[in-house]
């Protein structure tokens, strides 16, 4: 999260990001997603963000005082990282509706039905993004780490 959080403050790409420390993008997304990286990636990170690379380490805070990350943060971050992807699938959906409705014809009783299914699936994922409902929301998921562990959390 935190190279997230610093890319994002930055208003960069993760290609940007990749072009800069001489890591692929794949390496980056990786990276954000909280898996360890190589010493090289710690470094090439460190000095385009000018920070110490204890940062980049999981577990290790070099700031005992304050955290790099609040949980405010990490929650606006994976927030808005939810309305992006449905955005995207608003994207997709329009995109391949008009490709298949143009070349099939949008009376076409597949294009018709599987446009109204992929609709109301979409319609779903806008409710529970937006948190209008939410079925898989963080009592959810406490229940199943609980489920899991056999205890409370």
């Amino acid at each position: 999260m935190i190279v997230r959080k610093l890319r994002l403050q930055r208003g960069w790409t993760q290609e940007h990001l990749a072009q800069l420390t001489g890591l692929s993008v794949r390496s980056i997304q990786r990276l954000e997603r909280g898996q360890p990286g190589s010493l090289e990636s710690m470094n090439s990170l460190a000095a385009v963000f000018e920070v110490d690379r204890s940062l980049f380490k999981p577990g290790e805070n070099p700031m005992p005082n304050a955290s790099p990350i609040t949980a405010d943060e990490e929650s606006a971050i994976q927030y808005v990282k939810g309305v992006k992807e449905f955005y995207t699938h608003v994207f997709m959906y329009l995109f391949f509706v008009a490709i298949f409705g143009v070349f099939f014809g949008f009376k076409h009783p597949l294009i018709l039905w599987g446009s109204i299914g992929w609709g109301i699936g979409l319609v779903v994922h806008g409710l529970n993004v937006f948190e209008v409902i939410n079925f898989l929301g963080p009592n959810w998921e406490k229940k199943q780490i609980e489920k899991r562990l056999g205890r409370p959390l």
